[in-house]
């Protein structure tokens, strides 16, 4: 398993599939790719889902909700932020009033990129 990543638009579709050199089980490197794509298409995004190693219920990582909240920051505006595992699926989205105080909640409906999402973390 190698963690991997992808940018979703309002629209629902996948606009980047993020899959960096240098992945591992357990973490999934930021890029200046990632970035450039985050930034162009900041109007459309409605935010990135990455996976976790393992099954059950997926929560984010002191990593990932300082991630989440930079990139928030350098935007301007709040994200969807999801996290699977391989059978289950999380949304993680800012509740403050901390900076870094995301909530997190399961998520039963399959969105359309999750299938893939999970074959490229698991193939």
């Amino acid at each position: 398993m190698l963690e991997a990543g992808v940018v979703v638009a309002m629209s629902g579709a996948p606009i980047h599939w993020h899959l960096p050199a240098g992945r591992t089980a357990g973490s999934i490197p930021d890029t200046r790719e990632l970035w450039d794509v985050l930034w162009s298409h900041r109007d459309e995004l409605m935010g990135f889902a990455h996976s976790h190693p393992g099954s059950g219920a997926p929560s984010p990582s002191y990593t990932d909700v300082t991630t989440f909240a930079a990139i928030e920051a350098s935007l301007g505006r709040r994200l969807d932020w999801w996290i699977t595992s391989r059978d289950g699926l999380a949304l993680v989205s800012w509740a403050g009033p901390l900076r870094v105080h995301y909530d997190t909640v399961p998520i039963t409906c399959e969105p359309p990129w999750l299938h893939e999402l999970r074959r490229l973390s698991y193939a």
